[in-house]
């Protein structure tokens, strides 16, 4: 038998200005003992213009030690984000 990867994702509001700026500043300034993690800017999903700058999609990852280091690596970024 052949189990499939899913991916599930949530859209989280973070206190941020604009979460497109705060993705490119997570991949190109920000790491945490040489990690980081990458976000996508939930503005993109939204068809109404200006909706979703704060937020972020988030996929659940199937590892759960990967899910809680992630999230481990996003609340040490939120602290240190020049918002």
């Amino acid at each position: 038998m052949q189990i499939l990867k899913v991916l599930f994702y949530c859209v989280a509001q973070l206190p941020i200005k604009d979460s497109d700026h705060f993705a490119q500043w997570l991949l190109e300034d920000f790491n945490l003992n040489n990690e980081t993690v990458m976000v996508a800017p939930a503005s993109g999903f939204y068809s109404t213009p200006g909706e979703g700058k704060n937020q972020v999609r988030i996929a659940y990852v199937l590892n759960k030690a990967d899910l809680i280091r992630s999230v481990e690596i996003l609340a040490a970024a939120l602290k240190q984000y020049p918002n």
